[in-house]
């Protein structure tokens, strides 16, 4: 049994980590049990999306959705809040934070990011073990899963479905299970090796195995991997994908392909149609300004694709353009904090701050209220302003803001693509 004093110090240090969090501008579970959100309309509308891929709906919607927001404005936060809100809906979740070594653009990258970020309903482990440790190979969703990945409409690289015939085949093997899982997690898989397997179990015949280009296997493994998810009795799978802007410091091609995923991201892949994913991506607000209008994007992308004079050039061009619309025009906006809300999170972190530091946070002014500033800069302002009279009573704190301009010059470092992009896997 827990005593109260040791209740008392795990509140403590949830409430310091909650502090830590927001003080830092990175949200945590902490932080976002304790502040909640407001966002009411953009909570309405994933939520309806979970509802609609947990009981594969007909008449699905476009299985993605864009949010923008101004830097600092809590599109970050939101994104965790939503985060919680599937697991709790049973969901498997992961966040992706687009970088020079997670590339919107390449699927591999993207994919290794979101199984090494997913988070499993009450689990503890890694992901992709703890998903197949759920599998139950009587269960109806297993079944199910089983006959459709064996189906030539699915359209599956077959390595996949032949490793998920032989996972079920050899449990008890623990090291070769192994194997299998960090094959759909995307590590390398000999094809040596699972054609010997194949052959001793009898079903050589049943598959054709041959090596493809590993961003081709990526595609395959998010639509493999998210009906595992369904297969081992959770409801899909939720990809968070924040700091999308960042591509506007990629190169022209670069940002093209991005604009592309973009698209599949937020309308659903055109291979995998019912693949219960859904995916909920961030920008900034001014990123059409800055970026399609202002480096002329929306002229040059198919002007430059135009150019090749290739089938997949245009096809590439045509799903360009669709995601620049939807970053030029089918966004969610974030609301600005208004009054009662900026009280209510005022108030809701003096207590957090108290709690975490045993102590009475006193009234501080924190920052003029003004239409132009964003949450991040209001919540720093209290936090830093209550942690200097914590250490000094008598000092009379005051805040001045220092706007942050987001450069969306073209960066060499970012334009570097992942060594493993294009590798085959065999």
């Amino acid at each position: 049994m827990i005593s109260d004093q040791d209740l008392s110090e795990e509140t403590r240090q949830s409430a310091r980590r909650a502090i830590e969090a927001l003080r830092s501008g990175v949200p945590n579970g902490a932080s976002v049990r304790a502040l909640g959100t407001t966002q009411s309309s953009i909570v309405d509308r994933f939520e309806g999306l979970l509802r609609d891929t947990a009981k594969e709906a007909a008449d699905r919607s476009a299985p993605g959705m864009i949010i923008k927001g101004g830097f600092g404005s809590g599109k970050s936060h939101l994104l965790e809040y939503l985060g919680e809100v599937a697991l709790a809906q049973n969901f498997v979740v992961s966040k992706i934070v687009i970088s020079k070594e997670t590339q919107l653009h390449n699927t591999t990258s993207m994919f290794r990011a979101a199984i090494a970020s997913a988070k499993v309903p009450q689990r503890s482990g890694s992901a992709i073990a703890e998903i197949a440790a759920s599998l139950n190979f009587d269960s109806p969703n297993y079944s199910d899963f089983f006959s459709w990945l064996h189906l030539p409409e699915s359209k599956l690289d077959q390595r996949l479905s032949a490793s998920l015939r032989l996972f079920h085949n050899y449990q008890g093997d623990d090291e070769f299970a192994e194997k299998i899982t960090n094959f759909w997690a995307g590590e390398p898989f000999s094809i040596a090796e699972m054609r010997k397997r194949l052959r001793e179990a009898g079903w050589l015949s049943e598959y054709s195995l041959r090596a493809t280009k590993e961003i081709d296997l990526s595609l395959d493994r998010f639509a493999f991997v998210s009906r595992l998810i369904v297969a081992a009795g959770f409801s899909g799978w939720v990809l968070l994908i924040d700091e999308v802007e960042l591509i506007g410091r990629y190169s022209l091609m670069q940002r093209a392909k991005s604009y592309a995923e973009i698209r599949r991201w937020v309308e659903g892949s055109k291979k995998y149609p019912d693949a219960p994913i859904i995916s909920v991506l961030t920008t900034v607000d001014d990123f059409e300004g800055e970026v399609l209008i202002g480096k002329g994007d929306y002229v040059k992308v198919p002007q430059r694709l135009a150019a090749k004079g290739r089938l997949d050039e245009t096809k590439l061009s045509l799903d360009a353009i669709a995601g620049m619309k939807i970053l030029g025009g089918r966004q969610s906006a974030l609301q600005p904090p208004d009054e009662q809300e900026l009280n209510v999170t005022y108030e809701a972190i003096r207590k957090i701050h108290g709690t975490a530091y045993s102590w009475d946070p006193p009234q501080v002014t924190g920052l003029e209220r003004l239409s132009s500033n964003r949450m991040r800069q209001y919540v720093r302002a209290w936090i830093n302003e209550w942690d200097l009279i914590r250490l000094d009573p008598n000092f009379i704190p005051e805040t001045t803001v220092t706007a942050v301009e987001i450069e969306y010059g073209e960066d060499d470092d970012l334009t570097q693509s992942p060594l493993f992009e294009g590798v085959e896997n065999s």
